[in-house]
């Protein structure tokens, strides 16, 4: 149960936070944004929403949380890489007018998405718990 539970608040942080935090000015309703740009946010934001609730269907219908973890961390690595890339394509996680939060100098997204990814990465290679008594 315990590991249902940090999945499914790993899972949250995409599936869940990251729309609440998106769906307004600052992202999906932007007017300095391109349409183009709104519409790949909303369908980016979309997909992880529907692949977070596939995360919580596997482990908690299926308890398949190797599978339901593996999804979501390339959800999460995803992320991380379009971080790291960022200065690439002009990619940053400074919002338009310039801000931009952060803890010891770090980006609170990267550090809230490295925790899960290190959750998610633990969930997916930690052995199964056996079954006592012969119980499932």
């Amino acid at each position: 149960m315990f590991k249902k539970i940090l999945l499914s608040a790993s899972v949250a942080i995409f599936g869940l936070l990251v729309p609440l935090l998106e769906i307004n000015e600052t992202h999906v309703f932007n007017p300095l944004w391109p349409a183009h740009a709104r519409l790949h946010e909303v369908w980016q934001l979309g997909t992880n929403f529907a692949i977070a609730i596939l995360c919580l269907w596997l482990a908690w219908r299926r308890s398949d949380l190797r599978s339901a973890a593996a999804l979501g961390l390339a959800v999460i690595v995803g992320f991380l890489g379009a971080f790291l890339l960022g200065p690439m394509y002009g990619g940053s996680m400074k919002h338009t007018d310039g801000t931009e939060i952060t803890f010891a100098g770090i980006n609170a997204a990267v550090i809230v998405m490295l925790v899960a990814a290190a959750i998610l990465s633990w969930l997916l290679i930690s052995k199964p718990r056996r079954p006592v008594n012969g119980a499932s």
